[in-house]
């Protein structure tokens, strides 16, 4: 008799649960009075340290060498700052049938949001894609996300009462790319010491965006914003992100054929281009929108899980396709491919 075959496991990416418990830690025990202010005043310095070290890490001279390849990362900067943002803008017309007005506005400032960097090279390897490709791409998403990311959202969502003025781009100056800039001038001198502790570091990251995620959704509950999303509006929600998270992984896959870019390359721009980083939206979103930041960041948590289920799954069936004549070598396999589990 033949055996069946288990089906395969959908990945649940652990570090969501942490988030969840954060956002249930919140709704329970909200910040309040005095403890508001000083959890507000530590995320605030948690947002700095955290853009301060992803300064420290962005390798200049990889950046630098990867721009040979720019047909590529051009690809995955298009999709991700113009194609991605021109479908949050077309997703206006489904207020107030299936999304309200703030979730629009958190949807769309998803699509401004840069792409991931650990969780497209880990899946770019799985489908022994381009991971040289992929490393290079998600670094100069990164990088380009910290001025066009605030930048988008002061064009596109400035008349939606985000509250963006002169004050708020100074919070983005001063909070973002001065320390980001800060940790690229001494990288020189402290690259070596972040390397070696990277895993502590790593910790020291992630914990960093609970604290942002329980003071965004602490103040949310104090304000009472969440009586206003109701079963349907999330249903209404999840069905479109799915669409969006659909739409994203067609146009970069058949998109980047019909530029003419061989398997390999294929893979890097169709994983490094429809996803979304949700360790850089998260402190994003607590210095643009600020009080009204937990609706903000409810898509992009959302998103993040189901772009990780789908991905991995497409990763599985891609790493058993055969080999096209002519593709680019996919290179050797980054280390610490379990980056899919972690905040990309």
């Amino acid at each position: 008799m033949k055996r069946l075959r288990r089906p395969p496991r959908i990945p649940v990416d652990p570090y969501i649960l942490l988030l969840l418990g954060t956002v249930g830690l919140a709704a329970l025990l909200p910040a309040r009075g005095t403890s508001a202010d000083v959890v507000t005043g530590a995320s605030t310095a948690a947002i700095g340290f955290l853009f301060f070290l992803y300064g420290a890490r962005l390798s200049t001279r990889e950046a630098l060498d990867g721009l040979r390849h720019w047909r590529l990362h051009g690809t995955v900067l298009i999709c991700t700052f113009v194609v991605f943002p021109l479908l949050g803008l077309a997703t206006r017309g489904l207020v107030p049938v299936l999304l309200s007005d703030p979730l629009h506005q958190g949807l769309l400032f998803l699509t401004l949001v840069p792409s991931t960097i650990q969780s497209s090279i880990a899946f770019t390897s799985i489908a022994r894609g381009n991971v040289p490709a992929a490393i290079c791409a998600g670094s100069f998403s990164s990088l380009a996300g910290i001025v066009l990311t605030p930048l988008l959202a002061t064009v596109l969502l400035g008349g939606d009462g985000a509250g963006f003025s002169a004050h708020s781009v100074a919070k983005i100056v001063l909070q973002l790319l001065v320390p980001f800039l800060a940790g690229q001038l001494l990288r020189r001198w402290i690259g070596a010491f972040v390397a070696r502790h990277r895993t502590v570091l790593g910790i020291v990251d992630r914990g960093s965006i609970l604290l942002v995620v329980y003071t965004a959704f602490s103040a949310g509950m104090v304000r009472g914003v969440w009586h206003t999303v109701s079963p349907a509006r999330l249903a209404g929600l999840l069905a479109v992100e799915a669409v969006l998270l659909a739409v994203m992984l067609a146009l970069t896959w058949y998109g980047a054929r019909a530029l003419g870019f061989g398997r390999a390359d294929r893979i890097a721009i169709q994983f490094a281009g429809s996803k979304k980083s949700l360790a850089s939206g998260l402190p994003m979103a607590s210095v643009l929108f600020g009080a009204h930041a937990s609706l903000a960041v409810l898509p992009l948590l959302l998103f993040h899980q189901m772009q990780l289920m789908v991905c991995a799954v497409i990763a599985k069936r891609r790493s058993r396709d055969p080999d096209e004549a002519g593709s680019a070598p996919a290179g050797a396999a980054a280390p610490g491919t379990g980056a899919a589990a972690r905040p990309g």
